[in-house]
């Protein structure tokens, strides 16, 4: 497991014991699952009703780990990825360390089920949700799930596995995970994966969806825009920025689906113009000692088959400049046959963070109407 001391496999850690929460065993206490149907796979799964809050773990009075989260439900809908919402707490928080979409957290953006395995997350055969980021507590821990809308999910299955007696010296971190949504961003403004937060951490990584806006901007390429990372004390100008969208995920000119362990995108959709991708800062770390703020730019650009639809649509589009300068599309104006504009579309993300502390200062959840608004028809 990353990030952790070297332990090999064949070594068990003095005092370290290990736990499964599931619903045969819901509390993870010794000696205490498969009680019924006198042990013979009694209650493998339970009803999420509408409106209702389960506890899936929860450990107080020790240090620990937790190490493993699976998961699959019936039915798997677009409504449930994003209106099922999680909620973790970490010594002894009562308010969440951090609230987040169940989709969205697992990887799963806009709401659409596919398949993908990667080294943190995971959706085998686009059945299940799988995280395998591990998450250190002090003194004490509970994850809950709250089914936010109106429908019930009938079977529910789940698995969290965690460890007690864990080590948990000074310098760990608190895992973090923050949920956001603009729809749509602004022109010229960029897109925040992570506002601006204080303290000493990781920066872990991040997945996001995109619907571009197809009614103003056609199929035009909405991923010019390069992401930046501005760390302790960067004013205007970041330390980290990449060169665009697809760069950032490590591939090029353009985005179709890939699937590689810390780098990919789960869902290209080019006629839809519906996008998701993840990048995960294992190999290659992003520390922060006082603060960190990540951003996107809002770039497009335009082609020989996308110059004359942005032309005849008689809508202003503005070039990727400082200032607002629109683009002159007669033929005075003279455009170049590829150009990069500005560009406002629908973006969602959840990014993921360590931090020395359990409070981030972040918004909170926003409510389900705008997590789930031009995704799905019912709330």
């Amino acid at each position: 497991m990353f990030g952790e001391p070297s332990n090999p496999l064949y070594v068990v850690p003095k005092g370290v014991e290990t736990r499964w929460a599931s619903p045969e065993n819901p509390t993870g206490d010794r000696g205490s699952a498969a009680r019924s149907n006198g042990g013979r796979k009694g209650s493998a799964f339970f009803p999420l009703k509408a409106g209702e809050t389960r506890v899936l773990a929860s450990a107080a009075g020790a240090s620990g780990v937790v190490r493993r989260i699976w998961v699959t439900f019936q039915p798997i809908t677009s409504l449930f990825l994003r209106g099922v919402r999680l909620d973790f707490f970490f010594d002894g928080d009562r308010t969440p360390t951090f609230s987040v979409p169940f989709g969205d957290f697992f990887g799963v953006g806009l709401g659409r089920m596919t398949d993908f395995v990667t080294a943190l997350f995971a959706a085998p055969e686009g059945k299940s949700f799988n995280c395998l980021v591990p998450m250190p507590f002090r003194r004490s821990m509970r994850i809950a799930i709250t089914n936010e809308t109106l429908e019930d999910i009938r079977l529910f299955f789940y698995d969290v596995d965690y460890t007690l007696g864990d080590e948990i010296g000074p310098d760990c971190l608190y895992f973090h995970a923050h949920y956001r949504r603009e729809n749509p961003t602004r022109e010229k403004e960029d897109y925040a994966f992570l506002p601006r937060i204080q303290g000493r951490g990781r920066f872990l990584g991040l997945n996001a969806g995109v619907i571009a806006d197809r009614a103003r901007f056609y199929q035009s390429w909405w991923g010019e825009g390069e992401v930046k990372c501005y760390i302790d004390g960067d004013g205007e100008l970041p330390t980290l920025c990449g060169t665009g969208s697809e760069d950032y995920v490590g591939t090029g000119w353009g985005l179709k689906r890939f699937i590689m362990p810390y780098q990919g995108c789960t869902l290209s959709d080019g006629f839809n113009m519906w996008y998701c991708f993840y990048r995960y800062h294992v190999p290659d770390p992003i520390f922060f000692s006082r603060e960190i703020r990540v951003t996107i730019q809002q770039i497009g650009c335009w082609g020989p088959d996308t110059k004359p639809l942005l032309r005849d649509s008689g809508r202003p589009v503005y070039y990727a400049r400082p200032g607002l300068q629109q683009v002159d599309f007669s033929p005075s104006g003279d455009p170049e046959k590829y150009g990069l504009f500005e560009r406002h579309d629908d973006w969602s993300s959840c990014a993921y963070f360590y931090l020395d502390r359990t409070e981030s200062g972040l918004p909170s959840l926003p409510a389900l109407a705008d997590r789930i608004a031009n995704l799905i028809d019912v709330i």
